[in-house]
């Protein structure tokens, strides 16, 4: 083999350069995170790659109750209710599937997808109880990595969570689990354009209730909402939120401040990504937890 010509360096392989990042084999996760840090510092791996490897391992360490929709939360279908009355709440949250109670909502009698509902609906009542699948059951305390290997071989969806004595306690869904690795994936809370980062959300009940994207400028949200944010420490209001936990919120944590209840709507273990506003008043600060 012949040898390079003087003063030329020959870049060696990345496997190779991989390889000798590992010689001193990491004794822990926080050392093997070290490492991948540093390949991502000299260029080995990008940043987008680096942070699948570290939602993967997050999602090995989750369990369930981290992500899931609390109970209070679930957009549910009660099956003594006329089709009339449920259908424009389906057309309006646009989920794909729906847990279908009867009465109360530890009573699950199955799980309806909506486009078979839509697709078969000819302005006719229909026998909703004839369109259930079965719905998957999983513990709080099942594994992320465990669940997204049942939903795969299983080809299922959505799960309902349920607790030590069987009570449901909320649900989770395939895309939660992937969001853990991948990030935030579109669906009816993501917005286009930069202008839709503050949404008002049209309802019947009278209270002024707004979706808002966590990346949005204090600046906009102050203009917006008419509060007085300071924004020399923080330049979006999911960080302002984060230092008002202290910690990273979950969903459907709440805090009071500003004369606004904020609710975070989607989070994953590293940010906020969604909250969910509403104008309550003089009201003193409070964790919802």
């Amino acid at each position: 083999m012949s040898e390079p010509p003087e003063g030329q360096q020959t870049r060696k392989p990345l496997l190779e350069r991989l390889s000798a990042m590992f010689m001193a084999e990491p004794e822990d996760r926080g050392q093997l995170l070290e490492i991948l840090r540093k390949a991502q510092d000299r260029a080995l791996i990008d940043a987008d790659a680096l942070s699948m490897i570290e939602g993967v391992m997050q999602v090995s360490q989750l369990a369930v109750r981290d992500i899931m929709v609390p109970r209070s939360q679930m957009d549910v279908i009660d099956i003594d209710e006329p089709l009339a009355r449920f259908l424009p709440h389906v057309i309006a949250t646009a989920h794909s599937r729906f847990p279908v109670i009867e009465g109360d909502r530890d009573n699950v009698l199955g799980i309806l997808h909506a486009k078979e509902l839509l697709r078969l609906y000819q302005g006719e009542d229909l026998d909703v109880r004839d369109l259930l699948r079965p719905a998957v059951f999983v513990p709080e305390s099942k594994r992320l990595d465990a669940l997204l290997k049942e939903f795969r071989l299983n080809r299922n969806h959505l799960a309902v969570v349920v607790d030590e004595y069987g009570g449901v306690s909320g649900l989770v869904t395939i895309e939660d689990v992937l969001e853990q690795i991948v990030g935030d994936i579109e669906d009816e809370f993501d917005f286009d354009e930069e202008s839709d980062h503050i949404v008002a959300i049209e309802e019947s009940g009278g209270e002024d209730r707004f979706r808002v994207q966590a990346i949005t400028d204090i600046e906009q949200f102050n203009e917006a909402f008419g509060t007085a944010i300071e924004d020399d420490e923080f330049d979006t209001i999911g960080g302002y939120i984060t230092d008002k936990f202290g910690r990273v919120p979950r969903r459907g944590e709440q805090v009071v401040d500003q004369g606004l209840r904020f609710e975070v709507l989607r989070a994953d273990p590293r940010q906020v990504q969604m909250l969910l506003i509403e104008r309550v008043g003089d009201s003193p600060d409070r964790d919802g937890h």
